[in-house]
């Protein structure tokens, strides 16, 4: 999936031309790396709004179209506003093809409600994990990993180690051990004693 964005540099700076951007609708960012020096830029905040919503926006490559010229990069950080729908800031990193780069990639979880665990014992499956810290080159990076629950089975637990991952991507997690990624176990509901069902407040002859 190809996503492009437009963006324009940025010459005013400093906390009260940001505050003018946002009232006409725009907001600031800056995109750096790459062995170049770090721009500036504006950004339409109706735009990146509905971009941000987009799974893909924050796990792919993404080409920034400013004033005329592209760059391939990705999406690092966003500010939001401590209690509105509102972006302050975004942070864009440049990509080298050639270089691996560290993101996060979402999970997307296939075949849980014909798992054994769910199907046969009634089980919850409880994602632990969302997504994952994977090490690629650009070319090869994923728009997601899939996660196959077929044959989960309750008690058990798929770990990090577990994951099929595509061609040229490797994890990059950093925790120790082999973290848990989903497991299967029984609800603890209490069952209804059928008994005393409905007998609250009977009186004995």
């Amino acid at each position: 999936m190809t996503i492009t964005f437009k963006a324009e540099r940025r010459e005013q700076q400093g906390s009260s031309a940001s505050r003018r951007l946002r009232r006409a609708g725009r907001f600031p960012g800056i995109i750096y790396g790459g062995g170049k020096q770090a721009a500036p830029i504006l950004l339409d905040h109706n735009d990146l709004f509905h971009l941000l919503k987009k799974e893909a926006f924050h796990s792919s490559l993404l080409t920034a179209e400013i004033d005329g010229a592209r760059e391939t990069v990705v999406l690092r950080d966003v500010q939001w506003h401590p209690y509105k729908q509102q972006v302050l800031h975004i942070d864009f990193q440049r990509i080298d093809a050639s270089q691996p780069i560290h993101i996060k990639v979402p999970l997307h979880f296939i075949n849980g409600e014909t798992s054994p665990a769910v199907k046969l014992r009634g089980c919850l499956i409880s994602h632990i994990m969302t997504e994952i810290d994977v090490k690629c080159l650009p070319a090869d990076l994923p728009e997601f990993i899939t996660v196959d629950l077929a044959n989960l089975e309750e008690g058990y637990a798929l770990h990090v180690s577990h994951l099929a991952l595509p061609k040229g991507v490797e994890l990059a997690h950093h925790a120790e051990g082999d973290p848990v990624v989903v497991n299967a176990q029984q609800s603890h509901t209490a069952p209804v004693d059928e008994e005393t069902e409905g007998g609250a407040g009977t009186a004995s002859a």
